[in-house]
């Protein structure tokens, strides 16, 4: 009697395959009590745990981040480059290393939280630089960019139909954000004049997004476009 997967050659005793585990049955053939041929599978356990590479990483983010701070001090007495570098890590390591330390993380809570990171970097950053330009542009585009992703990421999670119209009024914030990035570079910087070119993203985010809620209202619509696209 052979195994019908593997072909691997078995006794009358077995009741699935020593090697790909496959139940064994012949009609012909009745299953007797008797020493198998083959040891029990255990599978083997895995060498490095999720956590384990984790704290790693981990160390590696620490230690870079030290080794920068170290450097910069002894080339110049204070801290010259390096805050960039460290500034730099700690938000990739926000968004990329933090969130796998969990087991189910929740993007509505990670998501204000690396856009507040983006924010306190770029105000020192302007510290750093002694420039004037935080209050009246870093903080309006990073803050009003940190409100739509975090009510977009919200909804989806939360409510479980109207993606259209979700989607759709995304697209239409994006549109105005546009709109604000332009306003706030004029007010920010000198001489800089309002050219709206922010209108053209601003007036294809808004015919996007409305076309978008007009087929979520649009029931006959909606269920045609999902017919001929299959979605």
């Amino acid at each position: 009697m052979y195994c019908v997967k593997c072909g691997v050659e078995l006794k009358d005793s077995e009741k699935t395959c020593p090697l790909c585990q496959t139940p064994v049955f012949h009609p012909d053939i009745k299953q007797g009590e008797c020493e198998k041929p083959y040891g029990e599978y255990e599978p083997e356990e895995k060498g490095f745990s999720k956590r384990g590479i984790l704290f790693v990483v981990s160390v590696l983010f620490g230690l870079t981040a030290l080794l920068t701070l170290l450097i910069d001090l002894r080339v110049t007495p204070t801290i010259a480059w390096s805050g960039y570098v460290i500034g730099g890590l700690i938000l990739a390591y926000l968004i990329f290393i933090l969130p796998l330390w969990f087991k189910h993380p929740n993007p509505v809570i990670f998501t204000p939280a690396f856009f507040a990171a983006v924010v306190l970097f770029l105000l020192y950053i302007n510290l750093k630089n002694g420039g004037g330009w935080f209050l009246s542009f870093a903080f309006p585009v990073a803050g009003i960019a940190g409100l739509i992703v975090t009510a977009l990421v919200t909804l989806l999670r939360y409510l479980k139909k109207g993606h259209l119209f979700i989607y759709g009024g995304a697209l239409i914030a994006v549109g105005i954000y546009t709109v604000l990035i332009e306003m706030f570079v004029c007010i920010t910087f000198e001489g800089v004049k309002f050219v709206m070119w922010s209108l053209y993203p601003f007036v294809s985010c808004v015919v996007i997004g409305l076309m978008l809620i007009v087929i979520g209202i649009c029931k006959p619509l909606r269920e045609s476009l999902s017919r001929k696209f299959f979605i």
